[in-house]
């Protein structure tokens, strides 16, 4: 396997996911996947209103089918997002993905479209069935 164009942080992201598993009556699901290279992510929230009444990510998990940054990002996103309110999460890029993650090989970067889009995609199915 060959990784010397991964940094640090990718490579343990991989080997030691952060919030890798699916979970128990989430409040919203969110499913990204690029049909090129066969990556499908899943993002499962619990949303829970803070002190200020706002509504934040309590806790998010993931399951993916894909490459080593597929999961990298997978995970990553998770930490960033986790504690989150729902604007801050919707901000949450790409470019922060990868950043947080020491970057990532050019090749590599829609793995990180792909884990901003699955947040967003969550995020919208969240707002989406909640009475107004």
């Amino acid at each position: 396997m060959v990784i010397s164009n991964y940094s640090k942080k990718v490579i343990e992201n991989f080997m030691n996911p952060k919030n890798m598993g699916s979970m128990e009556n989430p409040d919203a699901v969110g499913k990204a996947g690029n049909p090129v290279c066969g990556d499908q992510m899943n993002l499962y929230l619990k949303i829970e209103k803070n002190k200020e009444g706002k509504e934040i990510i309590k806790d998010i998990k993931f399951k993916t089918l894909g490459c080593g940054a597929a999961i990298a990002t997978s995970s990553m996103i998770t930490e960033i997002a986790k504690g989150k309110t729902i604007d801050e999460a919707m901000k949450i890029t790409k470019g922060e993905v990868a950043d947080s993650l020491d970057g990532l090989p050019p090749i590599k970067m829609h793995c990180s479209n792909l884990a901003a889009d699955a947040l967003r995609n969550a995020l919208k199915n969240y707002l989406a069935k909640k009475p107004q």
